[in-house]
């Protein structure tokens, strides 16, 4: 079975966070630090790029998951409720975050605009537009909110047409069972 496109988009955002975005910032930080040892000072402002790939990862990944479902849940009371309780309640998580994800995109848009409108640049030797990092990051806020709003209304479809299991891969919490066989799956992949 072929993975849906925003599931993949959002595994291919996180990739991009992940690969590039952290290789990119190990890349000057190795820089700074060996030019500190060699020659007592630093070449690249390794702390403002870094900086600006974290939010950038942190906002990319988001997405990611609300598709996998790697957030993380308490849930053992939950867990022990007869189906529309827990359904129930698993429909009001999946809701605030929606709700959440939405304003963190909204007041991330926001700062963007104000940025641009004001042509805002680091203080730092390199001057960066501070509308380019910001820009990534509300990328990834965007995504993270489209996705948080698709994953309920998608459960609650499910549900109306009686597809229960649908239901509970959409939104439900894994069990224990499942997180390991997606584990030893992950795992076998690699190999």
């Amino acid at each position: 079975m072929t993975e849906p496109l925003p599931q993949r988009v959002s595994r291919w955002l996180a990739w991009v966070a992940g690969a590039v975005i952290l290789f990119g910032c190990a890349v000057p930080i190795t820089i700074d630090v060996l030019a500190r040892y060699f020659l007592n000072r630093g070449l690249v402002e390794s702390f403002e790029v870094s900086g600006y790939g974290l939010a950038a990862c942190i906002g990319l990944g988001l997405a990611f998951t609300v598709t996998t479902k790697a957030h993380i849940r308490v849930d053992f009371i939950v867990a022990k409720m007869p189906f529309p309780v827990r359904a129930a309640c698993d429909l009001l998580a999946a809701c605030a975050l929606a709700v959440v994800a939405a304003a963190l995109a909204w007041f991330a848009w926001g700062t963007v605009s104000q940025s641009w409108a004001m042509g805002a640049r680091s203080m730092s030797q390199l001057q960066i537009p501070i509308v380019i990092p910001q820009g990534l990051w509300w990328i990834g806020l965007f995504w993270f909110a489209c996705m948080a709003v698709l994953a309920p209304v998608q459960a609650v479809i499910r549900l109306i047409k009686g597809d229960r299991a649908g239901f509970e891969a959409a939104i439900g919490s894994a069990d224990l069972n499942a997180e390991i066989d997606e584990a030893v799956h992950a795992v076998e992949e690699l190999r």
